[in-house]
């Protein structure tokens, strides 16, 4: 009787196996280019039945290589949980972001779409103490329409209200607006950021959640990780 190569046979397999989990097509080569957990467990049992019965494989040796299989099952499964609570937590966020659709948010801009039937509130970042503060706001055509004087300033956060007339009292017509809020820092004039109030029109979704975009009625969008407050 003749004993197979316990090394040789499980060489001969392990090609075997790799040569069907693969496909060629032309010059180019598809497939699996790993073993699975049955494909292990295989080439485990033909080990098995294989192995030189004057001088079998150590014990210890066939449960160190269960203990593997046992790990490589583990990690598979845990691969396929992961996946399953990642594409749980995008449909989460996208319900969450659609729920936005319609409602108010305050983000950091330049320029949003005013109703002057009714004040808007923003606010401007001093992030120095600031001796003279304004903001001017301008029109579609670029003319500054109304001046909001907010005096000197400490550092930090500090709000603003437009009720919507021009430096006259004249009511304007709703539309856009451009905001550019200015500081006296150190006796320098320098721009400051502005955040104002932006309604979302509709949501695109991305592949994570930090690829979601709201967009902003007037045209602009930006992200969701960029909105600072939630309005109604």
């Amino acid at each position: 009787m003749t004993v197979s190569s316990t090394t040789d046979t499980t060489s001969a397999l392990l090609t075997s196996l790799q040569s069907a989990g693969s496909t060629t097509t032309g010059d180019s080569t598809t497939g699996a280019s790993t073993l699975g957990k049955d494909s292990f467990l295989q080439l485990l049992v033909t080990q098995m039945q294989n192995q030189d019965p004057l001088d079998p494989q150590d014990n210890s040796e066939f449960v160190s290589q269960l203990a593997q299989f046992s790990s490589l099952e583990t990690m598979q499964n845990l691969s396929t949980t992961v996946d399953s609570i990642n594409t749980t937590y995008q449909s989460s966020q996208a319900l969450q972001a659609s729920s936005l659709v319609g409602r108010s948010v305050i983000v950091e801009a330049g320029s949003t779409t005013v109703d002057t039937s009714a004040s808007m509130t923003g606010s401007v970042v001093v992030p120095s103490s600031s001796s003279a503060t304004t903001v001017k706001i301008s029109d579609s055509t670029g003319s500054v329409v109304r001046t909001i004087d907010l005096g000197s300033q400490t550092a930090g956060t500090t709000s603003f209200t437009w009720d919507g007339t021009d430096d006259s009292g004249a009511a304007l017509a709703s539309g856009t607006y451009k905001f550019v809020a200015t500081g006296s820092l150190d006796g320098t004039a320098t721009s400051l950021s502005t955040y104002l109030p932006a309604t979302v029109n509709s949501v695109t979704l991305g592949t994570t959640s930090a690829d979601m975009t709201l967009n902003l009625a007037g045209g602009s969008s930006v992200a969701l990780s960029d909105v600072q407050q939630i309005g109604i």
